[in-house]
């Protein structure tokens, strides 16, 4: 283990090989595919070898296998410079989905999703972590990513991060076709924080500290009993999980090909009482009208979950903290409690925070859309087409307390003297809330195939967008009385309600032509426009242009016994960026009011109003990108791949800065600062090292590098990334610094001696002033460059066995359980008669010279997070013809094991701050797939 990260530095190339070897029947395996792959582009799509884009597509053979429960795990690791990560394993964790590292400092960095046409809202309901959940994996026929602007800039102002487009699956012309697919699978906690155990911690405060002896343990009739608990047993288990589906694919009153479906997942988390269940369901009509000129596309997608949220934060961390030597349950059967000013984030038992709390999150969500596609009688190339789409959801939140529940115990004091007290049960917060995402858009196509002329093929259209969001919602909170216990809802206030309102317009065009079918042309513009910036800067406009040439037509390789495939391609675009909702709000450029609080009545009978921060010189942030790709395939066919390089320039970056002072208002704002570069390269290689009419292997690999750089910040050093917290201190850990990669530690040096053994609160003068100050500070990268994907398959007749892989190389990880657990005198009292556990010392978790607080913000903290994850392994065996039927039978392990020299739970984290880690489980599953 000691030389992996050399060894993922030294031979990058040797990771780049991904294995996907095919279920093919024997007859199957002999025949070359006739057909040439299609790939969605926007408003369209486009033969493979006629693509001028970055564009990669991954389809259902490709896809991740094992217990699915959110469609982005169906593609991680399959893309070159698509990173997706997931802060933990919650069953609903949102992934986190940079392409290219992202275009924009404090604006939001997720792709544009895209599902059947529809561009959904990137506000998540209330209740609901992962926007992708809404769609079954199962319904799921492919992915269409579109990296560069040249591909992505037809979608103009939401496309500066990239776009994924997913396409559902389709009806039949045929016969009926029924489909039911199932699993079962079970999890279990791969890794535990490594705190003391009750005999060790007993052992560690009489070493230490002596002072707190008598906090240990339970002491009754003068017997104090030592007991051993692992509260972090305690609050995880092991998990039963099930998913189920059923489709139908049928051609309706022999003229409809539709499909219908059904799903039900019921995954329980690691962390007790963290359950979610979810039915989906979806209807796809495709009818043909008028001798096939009109083409109608029907999408209906529904989707009912429910979700028990959980305190996470204060279950993990209260388990890694909570005193070992005290039990689970008093001598009463009752949860054991020490004291009793019991908090929800406490830890004295961390197991009554799961058990004394419910948080059912319910939602229910609709998306559909009906697209009409008209080819005109008195002009076949000329299309009209129509698409009316709707994105709707309605969420209910109820936070309730059982009856006798810790969090709601209050002391009831006479005379100063505490006499008694009282619980309060009951609701305690209850949110509704309702989104709507409309869309139309409406434009012409016309194309024309020209062969044996100048001008081959040629097509060109243009059109118009409208999508609105509204997202309208009320909160209430809930208070007890102290004499009566008797929960009410607190009076009604400006933070109660919400109602946000956002309104973009487009105009859009793109042409496609090529010259002699060898080089391949497209253009496209559009212009947006935006609810969120005044009326002089409401417009945003994005051009594109990319180039292709197909090297394989020209007469000096037609003929190459080397090559069936060689293109080039060039591209230029411009996309933009507004999505700003979450750090600014629905009304950035508008001066908004709030009534003041009592303490701002500074004159009599006067109110002082409180301005929210406002910018009304807000614009477009702008993204240009430069990209350049070569396309092969081997004569054979079983080599191919592409190399791509690209250069992405941001302009106008929307990022938080510091207010001026002065201005009665918070101390931050957002604006357009400064500019922001990504530089970097992408490698894919597919092969195909055995194909007999028995067996059949194909590799597939990716490996992407990316090096980001802010330029300038307009006259700012740095602004804070916002997602950097520090637990409990307020503390930002990353920052966005002129000359440095986004997202870098801003921390201390620290000193070791000669053995290399650590100085504790001793830091590197690096200005040489005899001062530590902020001056010595200096910036660490955080994010890794380099990320790569693999995976394997092997057929043999009816066998098949793969496995996927996928890591990063470099970034670093800041393990946050050290600076709160790693020193002695963590276990002492804070405010409570209670001791807490602290990391195992004797093991080497931690350093015993660390007695008191440090310094956070110190590389001390900061550990090498490249790592080799095997998400998955499969092994299946499928009967043709059994029962009338083609079954598959398989089992598989999710999550199978992870390699790095990290020594935290888990190196993989999107904010690079490992603290309180839902771990992510690993997955056995048994399942099966059945055709009729």
């Amino acid at each position: 283990m000691k030389n992996f990260t050399t060894v993922l530095k030294i031979a990058p190339a040797f990771l780049l090989a991904s294995t996907i070897i095919h279920a093919q029947t024997k007859d199957s395996i002999t025949k070359e595919k006739k057909i040439e792959e299609v790939v969605l582009i926007g408003y369209g799509s486009k033969k493979k070898s006629d693509l001028t884009g970055s564009v990669t597509a991954v389809s259902e053979k490709d896809f991740n296998k094992g217990a699915i429960v959110s469609a982005d795990q169906l593609i991680n690791g399959k893309a070159p410079g698509v990173r997706i990560t997931n802060n933990g394993g919650q069953p609903d964790s949102a992934p986190n989905i940079r392409i290219r590292g992202g275009a924009s400092l404090s604006a939001n960095n997720n792709p544009l999703i895209v599902i059947d046409g529809v561009p959904i809202d990137n506000t998540n309901p209330a209740g609901l972590s992962n926007p992708l959940s809404l769609i079954n994996p199962n319904d799921i026929e492919s992915f269409s990513i579109l990296k560069d602007a040249s591909a992505a800039a037809i979608y103009g102002s939401r496309a500066s991060n990239g776009v994924i487009i997913i396409t559902t699956k389709k009806g039949v012309s045929g016969k009926l076709r029924l489909n039911y697919s199932g699993n079962v699978s079970f999890g279990n906690v791969t890794k535990k924080v490594n705190v003391m155990d009750g005999s060790q911690f007993e052992t560690f405060m009489k070493e230490y500290n002596p002072l707190y002896l008598n906090l240990l343990g339970v002491t009754e009739n003068g017997s104090q009993t030592i007991y051993n608990t692992d509260w972090q047993n305690e609050i995880y288990r092991k998990t039963v999980s099930t998913d189920q589906n059923v489709s139908l694919r049928a051609n309706l009153f022999k003229t409809i090909p539709s499909r219908f479906s059904f799903g039900y997942n019921n995954t329980e988390g690691l962390v007790k009482t963290s359950d979610y269940e979810r039915y989906t369901a979806s209807v796809k009509l495709t009818p043909t009208l008028f001798d096939k000129h009109l083409k109608i596309d029907i999408n209906a997608k529904g989707l009912m979950s429910d979700k028990n949220a959980i305190d996470e934060g204060g279950a993990i961390g209260g388990a890694i903290a909570a005193d070992p030597t005290k039990p689970v349950y008093g001598s009463d059967g009752a949860l054991y409690q020490s004291f009793n000013n019991y908090v929800l984030t406490g830890s004295t038992n961390p197991l009554a925070i799961l058990m004394q709390r419910d948080r059912p999150e319910k939602i229910k969500k609709l998306l559909g859309n009906v697209e009409f596609d008209y080819k005109m009688h008195f002009l076949p190339e000329l299309r009209a087409v129509l698409n009316l789409g709707l994105e709707t959801s309605k969420s209910t939140i109820r936070e309730v307390y059982g009856d006798n529940a810790f969090a709601t115990y209050r002391t009831i004091y006479e005379n100063n003297l505490p006499v008694s007290g009282i619980y309060n049960p009951g609701l305690n917060y209850a949110e509704d809330q309702k989104i709507n995402n409309k869309l139309l858009d409406a434009y012409l196509v016309y194309s024309k195939e020209r062969k044996g002329k100048i001008i081959s093929n040629f097509d060109i259209q243009g059109g118009y967008s409208y999508q609105d969001f509204v997202n309208d919602g009320t909160k209430d909170l809930y208070d007890y009385n102290q004499t009566t216990g008797i929960r009410f809802q607190k009076p009604l206030g400006i933070d109660n309600f919400y109602y946000n309102h956002l309104n973009l317009q487009s105009f859009f065009g793109r042409s496609n032509f090529s010259i002699m079918d060898k080089y391949l042309f497209t253009l496209s513009y559009r212009a947006d426009g935006s609810s969120l910036f005044r009326k002089d800067k409401r417009w945003g406009h994005f051009p594109s242009v990319a180039f292709a040439w197909k090297a394989i037509e020209e007469d000096w390789l037609k003929d190459s016994k080397a090559f069936s495939d060689l293109k080039v391609r060039l591209g230029w675009g411009r996309t933009g960026q507004q999505d700003i909702t979450p750090v600014a709000g629905f009304y950035p450029y508008t001066p908004l009011f709030k009534p003041g609080s009592i303490q701002y009545f500074y004159f009599p009978n006067t109110g002082l109003y409180t301005a929210l921060p406002y910018n009304d010189n807000l614009t477009w942030e702008k993204t240009t990108t430069y990209n350049a790709g070569i396309d092969f395939s081997s004569k054979s066919r079983r080599i191919n791949g592409s190399v791509e390089y690209y250069h992405r320039y941001t302009t106008d970056l929307l990022a938080k800065v510091d207010l001026p002072p002065g201005q009665s208002l918070t101390n931050e704002f957002v604006d357009n600062v400064g500019t922001l570069t990504n530089n970097g390269f992408e490698f894919t290689l597919n092969l195909v090292p055995v194909k007999t009419n028995s067996i059949i292997w194909e590799i597939n690999g990716n490996i992407g590098y990316n090096k980001g750089k802010v330029n300038d910040l307009e006259g700012v050093e740095r602004v804070r990334a916002d997602e950097s917290g520090l637990p409990g201190t307020g503390q930002k850990l990353a920052y966005h610094a002129v000359g440095q990669q986004p997202y870098s530690a801003w921390v201390f040096q620290q000193v070791y001696d000669n053995n290399g053994r650590v100085l504790p609160n001793v830091f590197v003068d690096r200005n040489g002033d005899g001062l530590i100050t902020d001056a010595d500070k200096y910036y660490v990268p955080l994010r890794p460059n380099w990320t790569y994907g693999f995976s394997t398959t092997i057929n043999i007749y009816k066998f098949d066995i793969s496995a996927s892989f996928r890591g990063q190389i470099g970034g670093k990880v800041y393990n946050a359980i050290l600076p709160q657990r790693g020193y002695t005198e963590a276990s002492n009292p804070a405010n409570t008669p209670a001791v807490y556990n602290v990391l195992n010392f004797y093991d080497g978790s931690a350093d015993p010279r660390f007695t008191g607080k440090t310094e956070l913000l110190s590389d001390y903290y900061l550990s090498d997070a490249t790592f080799l994850r095997c998400d998955n392994i499969t092994v299946g065996y499928t009967f043709d013809k059994l029962l009338k039927a083609r079954i598959k039978v398989y089992g598989a392990v999710n999550n199978a094991f992870l390699v790095t020299n990290y020594k935290g739970q888990d190196p993989e984290n999107f904010n690079a701050i490992d603290n309180n880690f839902y771990p992510r489980p690993r997955i056995y599953s048994v399942g099966v797939n059945v055709d009729f």
